[in-house]
């Protein structure tokens, strides 16, 4: 779980738009473990049918929307006001972690504004959120529907997969375990995990991992040690020893 910032009120602001209503419980659950989401917006044009999905779930969640009526046909202003509210947020609220959900490259010159002012940015968009847009928030969660026919097992395998396949964010792990590690090679779960949330937008949660630990063994390419010191959990983690050339 992260830290808490001493001021742990969060703003929370959506471009339905670009974001999958269906996903809201879960948006809301991750940055409730940052604190608490005191400012929860909405932006789009209300008067379209796509936002459909967005209008049933608003008042659930008690998520303000905001009226975007298209400027000309195929613009509408929905960036324009997003970014003048999360300003004026800056400026006159009491708030260190905004909570961005969209798939925009556009919001990147603001996600990069807002951390200047030292302001955590949890970004949530889908797999194919530019990376500019990705690697400027403090984190980022993916968004993408799981396939409900798979097995757990199978949504792990899955999940695995993907990280594999991002190889700067494997390369953080990598050095993560190096930086940490003792004259054995292992290294101490917590180390670790600090030294990937200060090198990368991405985290065991981006891809589905509850806990660290998890993605490590998910991986298949890092050795696990799970113990008790003190009568507390203890975890640590190696990179797999090749042997037989391989």
């Amino acid at each position: 779980m992260p830290a808490k910032a001493q001021n742990d009120s969060i703003a929370l602001l959506i471009d339905a738009d670009n974001a999958p209503a269906n996903k809201i419980d879960f948006i809301i659950s991750e940055l409730a473990t940052y604190g608490i989401v005191n400012i929860r917006k909405a932006y789009g044009n209300w008067t379209k049918r796509p936002l459909d999905s967005w209008t049933k779930v608003l008042f659930e969640y008690a998520i303000a929307p905001k009226q975007c009526f298209d400027l000309i046909k195929g613009k509408n202003a929905t960036d324009m006001a997003l970014l003048i509210d999360a300003m004026d947020i800056l400026y006159t609220k009491e708030i260190n972690t905004f909570g961005l959900v969209s798939s925009d490259c556009d919001f990147t010159p603001l996600v990069m504004r807002l951390r200047e002012d030292g302001k955590q940015v949890i970004g949530f968009g889908r797999q194919n959120s530019p990376e500019p847009f990705v690697q400027a928030c403090s984190h980022f969660i993916y968004l993408d529907d799981d396939d409900s026919s798979k097995t757990p097992q199978k949504k792990k395998e899955k999940s695995a997969t993907s990280l594999r396949q991002n190889t700067n964010f494997m390369n953080t792990l990598r050095t993560a375990v190096k930086d940490a590690a003792d004259e054995e090679g292992w290294a101490a779960l917590g180390p670790v995990g600090a030294h990937i949330s200060n090198q990368s937008p991405f985290t065991h949660r981006t891809y589905g991992f509850p806990k660290l630990s998890d993605m490590f063994e998910a991986i298949d390419l890092f050795d696990v040690k799970k113990s008790k010191q003190a009568g507390q959990a203890a975890v640590r983690v190696r990179l797999r020893r090749q042997t037989n050339g391989k």
